[in-house]
């Protein structure tokens, strides 16, 4: 007797795939700078410092001012100090900037965020998106700020460069972000400043926003994925989709 054997056949599994979709991740959280990209505030930084280099007596170029953006204060006066052979404590005088930015803020009536980015923090809020404030600033400067435009409730979490061992360029405050929020880097996009924090972005394997803020100084952001002038170019569904 024989018996017939029907083998149906199975669907063909594909062997590989295309590196375009192994390589792609929807972004689920979005991770802002604070100075230069929420609030318009590094012209301010600049004149506080500047009259400090000047009340110190230090030679401090435009060139090597540039260099500091984006940097922690402790790393930045750290760096000064080394540098022009200061025999102050770097402390000291990071106390003294915070105390006098402060005072700025609280008294500055005419401060508002940076053009778009508060509509673009509440679309992507309405839109589900997980929002992080991650900034060398310390953190009561970042409460003070989110508080002063009304923003505090539309992010999950602040990161303060003080809080952690090392600032930017090194990519700790944006990886210490993405755990905060339970995302994988490339879960991530960063809007970003500063040639210090578009580097810090991508050594932490995140996309990257570069906003040319002419107010940041001369900052190269060639290393980001994208380069804006305006927050009128990018909106919730550029942001997902961002690769």
């Amino acid at each position: 007797m024989f018996y017939w054997i029907y083998i149906i056949p199975r669907p063909l599994q594909p062997l590989f795939v295309l590196s375009s979709q192994a390589n792609f991740f929807m972004t689920r959280t979005v991770i802002f700078d604070l100075d230069g990209v929420i609030i318009d505030s590094e012209p301010v930084h600049f004149r506080l410092e500047r009259a400090m280099f000047d009340e110190l007596q230090i030679p401090m170029s435009a060139e090597e001012h540039n260099s500091y953006v984006g940097m922690s204060s402790e790393n930045m006066w750290e760096n000064i100090v080394n540098k022009h052979h200061l025999s102050y404590e770097p402390g000291k005088l990071v106390q003294k900037k915070h105390l006098l930015y402060l005072h700025h803020l609280s008294k500055d009536k005419n401060v508002y965020p940076i053009a778009g980015v508060a509509e673009l923090i509440k679309d992507l809020y309405k839109n589900n998106f997980e929002l992080i404030v991650a900034s060398s600033s310390p953190g009561v400067v970042i409460d003070a700020v989110l508080q002063k435009f009304n923003l505090e409730k539309y992010f999950i979490a602040t990161v303060s460069g003080t809080q952690l061992t090392n600032s930017k360029p090194h990519p700790e405050i944006f990886l210490r972000a993405a755990q905060l929020a339970d995302s994988k880097p490339e879960e991530c996009v960063v809007i970003e400043d500063s040639r210090n924090g578009v580097t810090a972005a991508k050594a932490a394997g995140m996309k990257c926003i570069g906003f040319a803020n002419l107010n940041s100084g001369n900052q190269d952001l060639s290393k980001a994925d994208v380069i804006i002038k305006s927050f009128a170019e990018i909106n919730v569904d550029f942001v997902r989709n961002l690769q």
